[in-house]
């Protein structure tokens, strides 16, 4: 609800299963009211049934989605094509990112599936983006801020063969936000216990007309079990930004009604925060991993000029309050932070001892207790505008109210008539007691009166006319989309791979399409480090396959000449250990090994040999 009244045109959410978030599931009651809240303003709510299903689990999902359809959710975002076999309601589908849609033939074959949309893969470039909108009609949707998984979404294995934690039955362990150490073929430590896996949180809000203009029609954020603070503020700030887009690009148009109003200034580096990397949108590896901390820094405040058992002194122009969250990388590179007492104009206190920090290290508040406050209150109003029209037909006073989309509704005036002593302070008291929509979404725009003579009404015979047609209007709903495309005729050429197949019903799509080789989900396995049907070991196995890259991370790309670069403290000297391969990633007990598709600018993790 937050996220609509700050703006938002869809929201996506979990049912209370079977959404790639297993801790978030929420109540049929609780998405019946969304959707009630929500399609007043005309925007949508997608369901998240985007794991993988069992056999078992078929029938209930089945009988989930027909709830879903008869509260009048709009779309299920969805991962496993055995859901396409069920008896499904014409419900819209949308193809979750977890299907791993990086290429023109693979859009094109959910397309001709009968996805209504499909969801991009993180990592494409506007250029890529480009040629999947040249090659098909479906509608595209992309990412654009949040947390960043490090391998291609649906083909991460590391948590389930690690620990029996599945990413693609949406319990996922976050293996790529441990600290690791990394070792080259002979067993030296390059780097040591650091985040290498750790990506910084997308920030595109820079591209929002480039990506527009690419062919995405949806933008998406990232909301992954965050709190309502993160909600209102990043749904906020991309609300603005793409309002004022819209304002200067006639061509493009608002996918709801109602204007948001906001009571603060909204700035994503106040709430949760890891710094940001426009991940790949521009065709260019930026620095895009945070090897201290997975947690979030939030925004930079000034260095550290002095440093006392309780107390600190910082330059910069940014005012600190007590009960701020502050935090620092030390000189050995490591992550703490503590909150403050009390501020005494650049001085900051401290109740409990805080260890590493030094002069001269940089200074950052994750946790902005003002900001906080303001956000706990009411910090937007989203209205739609409503005209209303008092007329006469035939002989009957009809009261008609109309929103921003053009849905109009009637309500006949059965009272007795009496012509007003005073027309124009009759006509004053209509317009003052049909503007009274405080408690409601609607704020009145235009009041026409058009009868043959001005009547009088007492006010709570008016409030009563107020109350029944907003009601109207309110229950007065937009048609759900229920035209889902048939399955098309898909050439065999065009094919992608099958993987993550889960159930009977997904493997019966697959086989009756022709396709040749369908790969099981390691998840038929009920425990990890055993074979899977269909793979003759885990062994080797890859458990993630990624565009990010670690040796390029760490300035060791062997396609790029300047081999000067570094990130955090690895020194140059390092670069030939770098590419003493195979490399390894050690955490704990596990041990990965890494290999490099340089061909494809690709990185895969895999079981050690």
């Amino acid at each position: 609800m937050a996220a609509i009244t700050h703006g938002a045109d869809a929201v996506y959410i979990g049912g209370p299963s079977f959404g790639a978030r297993a801790a978030a599931g929420n109540s049929f009651v609780d998405l019946e009211q969304l959707v009630r809240f929500a399609h007043p303003y005309y925007a949508k709510v997608f369901i998240t049934l985007n794991t993988i299903l069992k056999d078992s689990e078929l029938a209930e999902a089945e009988r989930q989605v027909k709830r879903y359809y008869e509260m009048g959710v709009d779309a299920l975002i969805v991962q496993d094509m055995g859901l396409l076999k069920l008896d499904l309601p014409p419900i819209a589908l949308h193809a979750s990112t977890q299907m791993d849609n990086r290429t023109p033939e693979k859009v094109k074959f959910l397309q001709n599936a009968g996805f209504q949309r499909v969801v991009l893969a993180r990592e494409l470039s506007l250029q890529q983006i480009q040629e999947i909108r040249k090659a098909c009609d479906v509608e595209l949707e992309a990412f654009v801020h949040g947390a960043l998984c490090v391998s291609y979404s649906g083909r991460c294995y590391m948590s389930y063969v690690s620990c029996g934690r599945s990413a693609n039955r949406g319990e996922c362990a976050q293996f790529c936000r441990l600290p690791y150490t990394l070792v080259d073929a002979d067993g030296n430590a390059i780097v040591r216990d650091r985040h290498l896996l750790s990506l910084k949180d997308m920030d595109r809000s820079d591209w929002l007309l480039p990506m527009m203009q690419a062919g995405i029609m949806s933008f998406k954020i990232e909301g992954r079990l965050k709190d309502v603070s993160y909600v209102k503020n990043i749904t906020a700030y991309y609300r603005r930004r793409i309002d004022a887009i819209l304002e200067g690009h006639p061509e493009y148009k608002a996918a709801s009604i109602g204007k948001t109003t906001l009571f603060f200034e909204p700035d994503p580096e106040k709430t949760f925060h890891r710094d940001k990397t426009p991940y790949f949108i521009n065709g260019e590896r930026s620095e895009m991993v945070q090897l201290a901390t997975p947690k979030s820094t939030g925004t930079f405040v000034g260095t550290v000029q002095s440093v006392s058992h309780n107390s600190l002194t910082y330059s910069g122009e940014k005012e600190l309050h007590n009960g701020d969250g502050l935090c620092f990388i030390d000189a050995q590179g490591n992550f703490d932070g503590f909150r403050v007492n009390k501020v005494e104009g650049r001085r900051v206190f401290w109740n409990e001892p805080v260890e590493g920090l030094s002069v001269g290290d940089k200074l950052y508040r994750n946790y902005d207790i003002q900001f906080e406050k303001m956000l706990a209150g009411k910090s937007s109003e989203r209205r739609i505008a409503v005209d209303f029209k008092l007329s006469e037909k035939e002989g009957q006073l009809v009261l008609q109210a109309t929103d921003e989309a053009g849905t109009t509704v009637e309500l006949s005036i059965h009272e007795d008539r009496q012509v007003a002593d005073k027309p124009e302070q009759a006509l004053q008291n209509l317009q003052t007691q049909l503007s009274k929509l405080g408690n409601t979404c609607y704020q009145a725009r235009n009041i026409e009166v058009k009868t043959s003579q001005v009547f009088f009404f007492p006010n709570y015979v008016i409030a009563g006319w107020r109350r029944q047609i907003i009601d109207m209007l309110m229950d007065t709903q937009y048609v759900v989309e229920t035209d889902r495309a048939p399955l098309q005729e898909i050439p065999l050429s065009q094919l992608p791979e099958a993987v993550n197949v889960m159930n009977a019903k997904a493997k019966d799509f697959y086989q009756e399409l022709g396709f040749g080789q369908i790969e099981d989900a390691y998840e038929k396995t009920e425990s990890p480090n055993v074979a899977t049907p269909g793979r003759a070991s885990l062994q080797n196995s890859i458990l993630m396959t990624c565009k990010y890259c670690i040796r390029h991370a760490l300035g060791a790309c062997p396609k790029e000449s300047k081999a000067n670069k570094t990130c955090g403290n690895v020194e140059t000297r390092l670069i030939a250990s770098l590419q003493n391969e195979p490399l390894f990633l050690k955490t704990g007990r596990h041990t990965f090994q890494l290999t490099f598709d340089c061909a494809k600018c690709e990185m895969i993790i895999t079981t050690p040999e």
